[in-house]
C-alpha cells in the first residue's frame, strides 16, 4: 500500500497584499516513482547522457552539418557561391540573420588571411565558432547570486503558454531531487484552468511538497506562503510556477515584476534563478519571448523544451549570442529524466561528430 498522503496547513493574518485574513497552503507528499509516460521499469538500461544529447539533435544536426557536408563536396575553392550556400543553411537551421551574419564575416576573414584554404575546413572552422559563443555565457552563469545560509534557493520558471512549462518543472524538480536536495513547488499560476491540480499530480508522483491555494488567488500571496513553507520544513530549491503569459501582455508581466520583488524582500538576492522556457519548435519565435523575459523578469537562463522534437535547435546559438543568456537545461524526451544539463561542448560535438 503507498503511504497516506500527508496534508499540513498552516495561517497567517496579514494585510501585506491589499488585503487582511487567513491564507493557507497545503503541503502533499507521496512517493510513486514514475515517468512522463508512466512507472519507471525495473532494470532498464540507461543510454549515456551524450547518446541521449546525440539522438535529440539528430534533426538539426540533418538540417545544419549534413547540409553543409553538401555544400562542400566537390568544391576545390571557398568561392562567393560557397559562403552563399552556408548563409542559408545557418539561417535554415534557425541560428537568425544576426549570428550567421556575424558568423561568415568572421569565416570570410579566415579565409581572406588564408587561414582557411579548403572547403573542407570550413565545417570545423564553424564548430568552432558556434562553441565559442555558446561558452560565453555559460561562464557567467556560474557567477549567479546564490541565496544566504540556511535559506532556499528560489526559482521561477516563466514562459508563454503551451511551452511545456509545467512538465519541465517537474522535470527539473526530479532533477534536483536526484542531487538529493529537497525541492518545493509553489503553484503559483493561480489563472488558467486546471494548472494547480496538474502541478499536485506532479509533486505526488515526484513525493515533494507542494504550497497552493485556490484558482484565482493572488500569485505573490502564494508565492509569499511558498517562501515560508520553505524555511519552515527545510525545503531547497522552491521552484515557482507562472501563469503562462504571452511576452506583449504587459499587465500580466508588472505581475511578474512584482513577485521579483516580493521574493527578494522575503529571501536575498531572489528570485536566484529564473528560467525561461521555450519551445524549440518554435525557431526564432522564442528569441523574441526571451527578449521580453529578460526585460521584465530579469531571465537568467533557457530551458529549452522538445529539443528532440525538432531541426530549429540552432536557436540556441541565436539566443547565446544576442542576449547572453545561457541554455541552462534542455528536454530530450518525455521521461522525468529526459532533462538534460546543457553542456555546450557536448552540444557542439554531437552535432558534428563524424
Amino acid at each position: 500500500m503507498p503511504p497516506p498522503i500527508l496534508r499540513i496547513q498552516w495561517q497567517y493574518n496579514t494585510g501585506r497584499f491589499g488585503r487582511a485574513g487567513c491564507s493557507r497552503f497545503t503541503i502533499e507528499s507521496k512517493r510513486m516513482p514514475m515517468t512522463l509516460l508512466g512507472a519507471s521499469e525495473k532494470g532498464e538500461k540507461k543510454a549515456g547522457l551524450f547518446d541521449r544529447l546525440r539522438q535529440a539533435v539528430a534533426s538539426t544536426k540533418a538540417q545544419l552539418v549534413e547540409r553543409i557536408e553538401q555544400i562542400v563536396e566537390g568544391r576545390e575553392a571557398i568561392d562567393r557561391q560557397v559562403l552563399d550556400d552556408l548563409e542559408a543553411v545557418l539561417i535554415g537551421a534557425d541560428l537568425g540573420v544576426k549570428t550567421t551574419t556575424e558568423i561568415l564575416d568572421h569565416l570570410r576573414n579566415q579565409v581572406d588571411r588564408r587561414q582557411i584554404r579548403d572547403p573542407q575546413q570550413l565545417r570545423s572552422a564553424l564548430e568552432r565558432e558556434i562553441l565559442a559563443i555558446l561558452e560565453k555565457p555559460a561562464a557567467s552563469a556560474a557567477a549567479r547570486q546564490q541565496p544566504p545560509a540556511g535559506q532556499p534557493e528560489v526559482i521561477f520558471a516563466v514562459g508563454v503558454n503551451g511551452v511545456g512549462k509545467t512538465t519541465s518543472i517537474a522535470k527539473l524538480a526530479n532533477f534536483y531531487l536526484q542531487q538529493g536536495r529537497r525541492p518545493l513547488l509553489c503553484a503559483a499560476d493561480t489563472f488558467r484552468a486546471a494548472a494547480i491540480e496538474q502541478l499536485e499530480v506532479w509533486a505526488r508522483r515526484l513525493g515533494v511538497e507542494i504550497v497552493k491555494q485556490k484558482a484565482g488567488a493572488d500569485p505573490s500571496a502564494v508565492l509569499f506562503d511558498g517562501l515560508a513553507a520553505a524555511r519552515r520544513h527545510h525545503a531547497d530549491p522552491v521552484i515557482v510556477d507562472t501563469a503562462g503569459r504571452l511576452h506583449t501582455k504587459y499587465n500580466l508581466m508588472a505581475e511578474l515584476e512584482k513577485m521579483c520583488r516580493i521574493a527578494g524582500r522575503e529571501v536575498a538576492g531572489a528570485p536566484h534563478q529564473v528560467f525561461l522556457v521555450i519551445d524549440a519548435t518554435t525557431g526564432q519565435n522564442g528569441l523574441q519571448q526571451a527578449r521580453q523575459f529578460l526585460e521584465h523578469a530579469g531571465a537568467t537562463g533557457i530551458i529549452l523544451a522538445k529539443l528532440d522534437g525538432t531541426a530549429k535547435g540552432g536557436v540556441v546559438v541565436a539566443i547565446a549570442r544576442e542576449l547572453g543568456l545561457p541554455i541552462q537545461f534542455v528536454g530530450v524526451g518525455e521521461k522525468l529524466d529526459d532533462l538534460l544539463p546543457f553542456n555546450p561542448r557536448e552540444f557542439v560535438a554531437s552535432l558534428f561528430e563524424a
